[in-house]
């Protein structure tokens, strides 16, 4: 085949600090990708916002840099027959639909402006999780609808915007979406996420909707995650259609392939996101664990859902070790570092310098080294360090387990730590399972292109695209025995608990 009878696939990842446009064969590898970073906007303590014009410039700035590569090797734009997005997931936009212009500054999904606000709902619904049955989330400062319910409180242009009927919401897919072909749209695991949706009908719930103050005139058309929503309309890339969407985590889990119940994927990066596939029916957790969609293949597809799991503190960890405390110069010295001592010493390093998230769900813990002796090195604290990240997920997979009664199979990986090979042989020794490292790490992009090429009819099946997403992997096993991995987790246990009642 020459090169210009070639097709291709693009894919949109919009995150926290940075847009990135990436352009991927059918085979699932990439050819050319650009990446625009950005700052967000401090305005006070605990509040995160950015110009969403200012997210779409990145958007279309990473598109233009990774076409100039892509026309560098000799490929040309037209090539490129589907885009999908991924994005950050629950930071919310306000728009007005006459003139498409944002109302206001985007609300970043780790803002906490509404703290206020969520205690007094919460005293007003007589229970965080009064919705969870309906919506699978509790009340929390991290969902879109507290962050909608702030703007129509707190912003005049909101407010107006409402008495005209030209008020608009949406997540960063559906703004993005909208700015480039003009579809007001959002996609299921998107939608689930802000508190608004009921994840067994996928339909607005009214409830939900009454109790937040949103109208659901208010809110995008809930569509599948593989399907054309419209085409661009302008730029390199006009006439080609966006056909996939996928919240970041959800889109990891499909570059993964987790397609089937019992399969999980955890994302290492600042913190830790595990899905785990729950199949066809939702599961409601009784062990602090959201429930979520995990996507919808196509209009006339099984939704799939999934159970989700967080760790406040992962690569961070590293960073405040290098950053604050001078332990290394570079956080790839860790893996090394840690490989330098055959065990922990006993030490444990319980990073919870914010609180401990699910299972254990304690804003009172606060971060601690226990068991220090005068044998123990900085390679004993690197190496507790790595441990304290695959002990939570270990916590969070055994609630995942008793949530669903279905056992792991095995354990997908994809972020920055990964790249280390210890902290992969460390995790897999925690668990007892399998632990498969992609050779490809982008896979929340890869996610997205999957979905974009099957709603566009490149590939046509999962199968398809679990081929693509499978292909050069490694696997890590446990290397040690039962009794020494039981051993490490009780000590873990004590060392939990010495965390507690700080705060």
């Amino acid at each position: 085949m020459s090169p210009s009878d070639q097709v291709f696939v693009g894919a949109i990842d919009q995150g926290t600090s940075s847009s990135r446009f990436l352009i991927f064969d059918v085979k699932g590898q990439i050819v050319a990708s650009h990446q625009v970073e950005y700052q967000n906007f401090y305005a006070k303590a605990g509040w995160v916002e950015k110009d969403p014009n200012e997210i779409l410039e990145s958007v279309e700035t990473a598109v233009v840099g990774a076409c100039r590569r892509f026309n560098s090797l000799g490929f040309d734009a037209s090539q490129i027959k589907a885009v999908g997005i991924t994005n950050q997931r629950e930071t919310t936009v306000a728009f007005d639909i006459e003139t498409g212009e944002p109302l206001t500054n985007a609300i970043i999904w780790n803002d906490v402006r509404t703290k206020e606000l969520v205690r007094k709902l919460i005293d007003e619904a007589g229970s965080a999780s009064r919705f969870a049955s309906i919506n699978g989330l509790p009340i929390t400062t991290y969902f879109s609808a507290v962050k909608m319910r702030w703007m129509l409180e707190n912003v005049p242009a909101v407010k107006a915007a409402r008495e005209r009927g030209t008020l608009r919401f949406g997540t960063i897919d559906t703004w993005l979406i909208y700015k480039l072909t003009g579809t007001y749209v959002t996609d299921v695991t998107n939608a689930s996420r802000t508190m608004l949706m009921d994840i067994k009908t996928f339909k607005w719930s009214q409830e939900c909707l009454d109790f937040f103050g949103v109208r659901e005139s208010e809110l995008p058309e809930v569509r599948s995650s593989a399907e054309v929503y419209g085409t661009i309309r302008e730029g390199r890339l006009q006439g080609v259609s966006i056909s996939g969407c996928l919240g970041d985590q959800q889109a990891a889990m499909v570059g993964q392939s987790c397609f089937e119940a019992g399969e999980a994927k955890n994302t290492y990066g600042t913190g830790c996101f595990m899905l785990f596939n729950t199949g066809d029916q939702p599961i409601f957790s009784k062990n602090g664990l959201l429930t979520t969609v995990g996507y919808q293949l196509g209009p006339n597809a099984v939704p799939k859902y999934a159970l989700e799991g967080s760790i406040a503190v992962a690569g961070s960890a590293i960073q405040w070790l290098r950053d604050m405390v001078g332990l290394v110069s570079t956080a790839s010295e860790m893996g090394s570092l840690s490989d330098s001592v055959e065990d922990n010493g006993g030490v444990y390093f319980v990073t919870a310098f914010s609180g401990l998230f699910a299972p254990y769900w304690r804003d009172d813990a606060r971060g601690c080294i226990v068991g220090l002796t005068q044998y123990a090195t900085r390679g004993h604290i690197a190496r507790a360090t790595l441990e304290s990240v695959c002990y939570q997920t270990r916590a969070i997979l055994d609630a995942m387990r008793k949530d669903s009664g279905t056992d792991l199979r095995r354990l997908r990986v994809d972020g920055g730590m990964t790249n280390s090979d210890q902290a992969m042989q460390i995790q897999a020794d925690i668990l007892d399972i399998e632990v498969v490292r992609p050779e490809m790490r982008e896979t929340t992009a890869l996610g997205a292109a999957l979905a974009a090429g099957l709603g566009a009819g490149i590939w046509e099946s999962e199968d398809e695209l679990r081929r693509i997403a499978q292909s050069n992997v490694s696997a890590f096993w446990s290397r040690i025995t039962s009794e020494k991995r039981d051993e490490m987790l009780q000590g873990w246990e004590k060392a939990v608990e010495r965390s507690f009642n700080w705060a």
